[in-house]
């Protein structure tokens, strides 16, 4: 059920942080504002200075609340899939007595029977996503509420992460004035806003590829199986290009975002470029194709090392393929040489907003999809994780400060924007069956691969 009202999504990511503010009237989504600065004080997605990341976070929320016209107080907040881990669970409670129907209490007591079991003192729960309700026996039941039972049981899935992480990410939103609605977990947010159906139910890898990190994510049978982290991004494209063509960072960004190609077959031998390397007088010339090559270079790297995830647990065999996603998956030729190292379909996801069709907004775009599209029964269970039951089935809303007359944004407004828009293929069809011997063999293996 979409909910309407204003929502706010705060992505905190190592290269950029970014601040959407949406709103949804009549299941629509209207995007009134974004915020998108350069962070400071974060490190491989991990916030390593809270005074820097807070500054950081304040700068994208006052371009937001410029843009939109709101003020944003209260925000949903990306959870990386450092470290985190998901594993099924089960609640079990007495409703009470004969021909009581079950509320949302009950649904509320049923998932925080479920929280009582052993956890290391190093995580924490980030939230628990309900999967069937059993009533009497009567199982396969997706929202129990206003039916007449004795015995209520769950089943689900719980996330938990590390504590440290989601500690430094509570306090860095709070020290920078805002409430935290929810903590969002972004590998699951992404995969349900921008899977099909059929690639979620048959199998699909999303690999999103962001400045200090690469995350991969699995979903099967509309859940996610399986995350990891691998520590390169986009930032050490962009180092590997300063220490190999001996230039500043800086220049070496602008070389991969005005020159960059990341499969060297489509590159230039004769088309040059203009370099400036510390200590010469004068810029030394270099060809687009050597410049290839360098990104060739760590992006095979990181290819390299996701394959040797994904082979061990034999997720290459899933029917739809890998989704690249991401600031870094922006450059040309990433689609094809990911195509040719990991020997399946590959293809690129980028958002269909006006003004935001690059996949370094998929994030944040994502996390607002995540809460607004939230079903009542998922709204309820995270209440009763984070101790706020108060949160039940809430929408996040916030009063207008002053009407804006003007465009709400500009493409060129944000800082880390590509100069080329990416128009997105709107004619992605829905994963096939490519024969019941893959799909029941990749069913068999995920049941039991709750990492």
């Amino acid at each position: 059920m979409v909910k309407d009202g204003f929502f706010t999504g705060l992505d905190i990511g190592t290269s950029s942080v970014k601040v959407l503010v949406a709103e949804y009237i009549d299941a629509q989504m209207n995007i009134i504002g974004v915020g998108n600065t350069k962070s400071e004080g974060i490190k491989n997605g991990v916030i390593v200075d809270i005074e820097k990341t807070v500054e950081s976070i304040k700068k994208a929320v006052r371009q937001a609340e410029e843009k939109a016209g709101v003020q944003v107080t209260n925000v949903n907040v990306g959870l990386p899939a450092n470290l985190l881990s998901v594993e099924e669970c089960q609640g079990l409670m007495a409703v009470g007595m004969d021909n009581q129907e079950i509320t949302d209490d009950n649904v509320n007591d049923v998932v925080k029977s479920a929280l009582v079991r052993s956890v290391p003192p190093e995580r924490e729960i980030v939230t628990v996503i309900p999967e069937e309700f059993i009533v009497d026996g009567f199982a396969n039941i997706s929202d129990p509420r206003g039916m007449i039972g004795v015995r209520l049981e769950m089943r689900g899935l719980m996330f938990t992460g590390p504590k440290t992480v989601i500690h430094n990410i509570k306090s860095t939103v709070k020290k920078a004035g805002l409430n935290i609605d929810q903590l969002v977990i972004t590998p699951l947010a992404l995969a349900n806003s921008i899977l099909t159906d059929g690639e979620k139910d048959f199998g699909t890898i999303l690999l999103d590829m962001g400045g200090g990190q690469t995350t991969v994510a699995i979903m099967f049978d509309h859940k996610i199986k399986y995350t990891s982290v691998i520590k390169e991004g986009g930032e050490f494209v962009t180092k590997d290009i300063s220490v190999v063509l001996n230039t500043s960072v800086k220049n070496a960004e602008g070389l991969k975002i005005n020159y960059g190609e990341a499969y060297p077959a489509h590159a230039s031998e004769t088309e040059e470029f203009p370099v400036d390397v510390i200590g010469q007088n004068a810029p030394v010339r270099v060809n687009e194709k050597y410049l290839s090559e360098i990104i060739e270079a760590r992006l095979t790297q990181i290819f390299d090392r996701v394959q040797n995830e994904l082979e061990k647990i034999e997720a290459l065999n899933l029917p739809g393929g890998i989704i690249l996603t991401g600031g870094a998956a922006t450059l040309p030729g990433v689609v094809d040489l990911a195509t040719e190292r990991f020997g399946i379909n590959v293809k690129l996801f980028v958002p269909n907003q006006m003004g935001l069709r690059n996949p370094v907004f998929t994030n944040v775009i994502s996390i607002v999809e995540h809460v607004a599209l939230q079903s009542e029964i998922d709204s309820i269970a995270y209440a009763a994780v984070s101790g706020n039951y108060a949160l039940k089935v809430a929408q996040t809303s916030q009063a207008p400060v002053s009407a804006y007359t003007e465009p709400v944004y500009q493409e060129d407004d944000y800082e880390d924007y590509h100069s080329e828009t990416i128009e997105r293929d709107t004619t992605r069809e829905a994963i096939k069956d490519k024969g019941a011997n893959i799909v029941e063999r990749a069913k068999g293996f995920f049941n039991n691969i709750f990492d």
